[in-house]
């Protein structure tokens, strides 16, 4: 690996590139421990393989390049091996100029470094994208569903075949009045209330819709604000039911399957069209 004054130039590049076993790494770092001159040496094949990196076209290294690349080497270094049994070589003094180095050796190496480098850097850009893509899929998901349920308020609201109902409680000022609006072909239902009395703590309003034939159908709990204000939007309910009346009344916390009385507040529903 050294010829006893410096390390071979191919070594160094090996050693350079990190290509080097540990067996064969050993002895080169114990060299450049003492040998000022392969530490410069080893400094300028880095600083070139930097260079290198950056500035040659990337292309996929064979496989097998590697180790065709040491074979290559070993093919080359055995006639001289063979020379130096019966040619005794003479001794490079260490301020003897070195030889040129021999670039094109590592530039596939170097080339390789520099895809490595590329290619982590593109995997990262990519899994950045993936997620931006992702979080902009859920919000447009969660606008798209706001949207839909804001156009079937509207067609509730604006519907001429929808019933439009007005609550109200008898002797207690303010009186609580609440305004239903109910479209039986979809189910619809959208209550608004006020001046409702506060409850304790346990107690909820119940709406019901009083069917024209059968049970009480409760359409949703409610609780008012501080100012006695309340609503109930599109309840889950069956469709095709035409109403009657709808009613509220206070139950516990969990609602009730059927009413309990006193019903609070009423309202008889007109006929479809009215």
């Amino acid at each position: 690996m050294t010829d006893g004054r410096h390390i071979s130039q191919e070594d160094l590049v090996l050693y350079a590139m990190q290509a080097l076993s540990p067996e064969e790494s050993a002895p080169v770092r114990a060299h450049l421990a003492e040998c000022p001159a392969c530490r410069a040496e080893l400094a300028e094949l880095n600083g070139d393989l930097a260079l290198v990196a950056m500035s040659v076209e990337q292309h996929p290294v064979p496989a097998g390049a590697r180790q065709r690349f040491l074979n290559r080497i070993a093919a080359e270094a055995a006639p001289a091996q063979l020379a130096s049994k019966t040619i005794v070589s003479p001794v490079v003094p260490i301020d003897a100029p070195r030889p040129a180095r021999r670039v094109a050796a590592w530039i596939p190496w170097a080339a390789v470094a520099a895809m490595i480098l590329v290619c982590v850097a593109l995997e990262w850009r990519v899994n950045s994208l993936n997620t931006e893509l992702l979080l902009q899929s859920q919000q447009i998901a969660q606008q798209t569903v706001a949207s839909a349920r804001a156009r079937e308020v509207l067609d509730v609201l604006t519907a001429p075949a929808a019933q439009r109902v007005v609550l109200t409680a008898a002797k207690t000022p303010p009186a609580p009045t609440a305004r239903a609006i109910y479209l039986p072909s979809r189910g619809a239902l959208i209550l608004q209330a006020s001046n409702l009395a506060l409850l304790p703590e346990g107690k909820t309003y119940e709406l019901w819709v009083i069917p024209a034939s059968g049970a009480p159908i409760p359409a949703g709990l409610f609780r008012p604000d501080a100012s006695g204000s309340a609503s109930v939007i599109l309840p889950e309910l069956p469709k095709g039911v035409p109403a009657k009346a709808f009613g509220v009344t206070i139950e516990s916390a969990a609602g009730s399957a059927t009413p309990t009385a006193p019903i609070v507040l009423s309202g008889a529903a007109p006929a479809a069209g009215e």
